[in-house]
């Protein structure tokens, strides 16, 4: 962990902000519901993609249902997406962006709700070890997104203050959970959300991608620590 005087640090969403997987997680979740018996659009289940799968289950079969097999349609994703596990390819531009993002003084900190085991496939397939200072994973928390858990966590792992750190995800849960603890956010469209939408979530600027990001980091909240009050 680097540390500075005036410490910073920019935690990254993983799924759909640095890796393209946001469209596997949405068939995996799609046949996972088909095989126990419930029939949701992908668009839907696409929409819902980004937060943790007790969220996404209230959401898209309602609060009030039997809860008796969400243990099983989680396993059924978790199986069925595990099988894109050997090809799942970062973004354009991800892993540079983090090493830019570590030449500037940030301390990177990816914030994920994957399991430790997706975690690691995920950060093994980035490829850029050596500017990522810490992670935390859904098995760190108790509540997931849009909760702030993921984020508050985070948070401890870069051992900064909220109002020094900037969140950069791809979903409208992303900038609920971080604006719930007083932390700026970015917005990418890689997910497949719109920049409305993120605008709308709390987002200060939106990018294409990682490579978009990268290419307008001098003009964006990610050119200096310095950028940041406190």
């Amino acid at each position: 962990m680097r540390q500075q005087q005036d410490s910073a640090a920019v935690l990254f969403d993983v799924d759909g902000t640095l890796m393209d997987t946001v469209y596997l997680h949405t068939v995996a979740w799609w046949e996972a519901l088909r095989q126990n018996g419930h029939r949701v659009p992908m668009a839907a289940v696409h929409r819902s993609i980004g937060m943790g799968s007790d969220h996404l289950l209230n959401r898209l079969l309602g609060e009030d249902r039997e809860r008796d097999g969400d243990q099983a349609m989680s396993a059924a994703h978790d199986a069925l997406y595990a099988q894109y596990w050997s090809r799942l390819e970062p973004l354009d531009g991800a892993a540079d962006l983090l090493k830019a993002c570590a030449d500037r003084g940030w301390s990177v900190v990816l914030a994920s709700s994957a399991s430790a085991d997706e975690f690691q496939v995920m950060k093994d397939a980035l490829g850029a070890d050596r500017a990522i200072d810490a992670g935390t994973k859904g098995d760190d928390v108790r509540r997931s997104k849009p909760s702030p858990d993921l984020v508050q966590q985070a948070l401890k792992r870069a051992d900064v203050p909220p109002e020094r750190a900037v969140f950069v995800g791809d979903a409208v849960w992303d900038a609920q959970a971080a604006r719930q603890v007083g932390v700026r956010s970015l917005g990418v469209l890689s997910g497949g959300i719109s920049r409305q939408e993120l605008l709308e979530a709390g987002v200060e600027e939106v990018y294409d991608d990682p490579a978009d990001l990268l290419a307008k980091i001098e003009q964006s909240l990610l050119s200096s620590p310095e950028r940041l009050a406190g």
